[in-house]
């Protein structure tokens, strides 16, 4: 295994043709470094906000025809899973790595959790203008956290709270000529600073200022 540093092995899985054989090698080659980057980061979590956090690798145990487009390790406050919770993810697609905090569509509550956002909007105005948002964690699509002075927030936000199947995810994605060149402790670094610049968010949205 290399580690926690990506190549371009990592982002050919994405390519293979067929479930049975991405699978394959999407599990000898992706999960090993998700799983490392699951503990690593495990710790850190649980250090920073105070409450254990608990890491999950994507299985993709439901598909039986379609491959994976994309994989990822994601931390929560349970053990059981973290879909119906806030929680944080780093994975790849086959274009780029992101580093996200996410509220999916299967999350109780997010309406309370999205007003608590829209009343605190200025947490964004900080955020480096490489961070992006998207309403949507099945694409690799995403805009500038900063697109139309902010607007694009708001709306992914009111849409969060009135839309069943809305979603928000806000982070930073990494293009895959820019991850490949980054070794095991840059990108553990630019990781570990996406996550710090995200605590604010999470605690908003959470209630624990």
């Amino acid at each position: 295994m290399n580690g926690m540093k990506w190549d371009e092995k990592d982002f050919e899985v994405f390519s293979i043709e067929g479930l049975e054989p991405r699978m394959e090698a999407l599990i000898s080659t992706v999960r090993p470094k998700l799983e490392a980057l699951g503990g690593h980061f495990e710790h850190y979590f649980s250090s920073v906000l105070g409450e254990e956090f608990h890491p999950h690798v994507a299985r993709h145990a439901r598909r039986k025809v379609n491959p994976p487009k994309d994989t990822w390790v994601a931390w929560s406050t349970s053990s059981r899973g973290y879909k119906s919770l806030p929680h944080f993810q780093i994975g790849l697609f086959g274009s780029k790595v992101f580093v996200i905090l996410a509220l999916v569509y299967e999350l109780p509550g997010k309406e309370m959790m999205a007003d608590r956002l829209l009343e605190d909007t200025e947490l964004f105005d900080s955020l480096p203008g490489q961070f992006i948002v998207s309403g949507d964690h099945m694409s690799p699509e995403a805009s500038p956290v900063h697109e139309d002075g902010g607007d694009e927030v708001i709306r992914l936000l009111e849409r969060l709270k009135t839309v069943k199947k809305g979603e928000f995810l806000v982070g930073r994605h990494i293009p895959r000529e820019e991850a490949v060149r980054m070794s095991e402790k840059e990108f553990l670094a630019l990781a570990e600073d996406t996550f710090d610049r995200l605590l604010p968010v999470y605690r908003s949205l959470t209630g624990r200022k």
